[in-house]
């Protein structure tokens, strides 16, 4: 094996994603008492195709199509300062009026509390919706903010320095989550050195 090389962890397959989304999309509907004023919106990336899963299986289930949107937070960062490279920039698109609805954020893996913060300033631009709920594909843990997410597939303890990636269909990738080790590091007995 190189150097540098990533070996992957299976945290999640395919049939596991899909039922965490099928448990959110009832989760949702059943906190929220149905559909009325609610709203998605994922952030990008992987929570925008997160939150189109999830506007889909409750169509299903309710025969309602809630609205959704898309949420690029870049310039809300706080990291922005401390980036060597330009930020790039998506759109947000959110082609309806969030004041007094409950929106969800949606995103993929939810880890220091600080995108979700980012993501609530950025719609708080936009509006003063009734309520925000977050619903999150995996919760890591290790948070420096103080918020917690309303709706998650899975928890999973992970260490600070390890990668949690989560690939999706819509990327060209089959649905899987994982933790990505450095194959030197995988390579390594428990417990350190021999």
């Amino acid at each position: 094996m190189m150097t540098g090389e990533k070996k992957e962890k299976l945290v999640m397959d395919g049939s596991e994603v899909a039922r965490a989304v099928t448990r959110i999309a009832h989760e949702i509907l059943e906190r929220n008492k149905g559909t009325h004023n609610l709203a998605l919106v994922g952030i990008r990336t992987g929570g925008v195709y997160l939150a189109h899963r999830l506007v889909k299986r409750m169509f299903e289930i309710e025969q309602v199509q809630v609205p959704s949107g898309d949420l690029d937070i870049t310039l809300y960062r706080d990291d922005l300062s401390m980036r060597k490279d330009q930020p790039i920039l998506r759109k947000t698109t959110i082609p309806f009026d969030i004041s007094d609805l409950k929106i969800v954020l949606v995103d993929d893996v939810f880890f220091t509390g600080r995108t979700i913060r980012a993501a609530m300033d950025g719609l708080m631009d936009l509006g003063r919706p009734a309520e925000i709920q977050l619903a999150v594909l995996v919760d890591r843990g290790h948070r420096q903010l103080p918020i917690r997410a309303n709706y998650i597939g899975k928890n999973v303890p992970t260490s600070r320095d390890e990668i949690m990636q989560v690939f999706l269909e819509e990327e060209g990738e089959d649905d899987r989550v994982v933790i990505l080790k450095d194959a030197k590091e995988a390579q390594e007995p428990a417990g350190g050195a021999p």
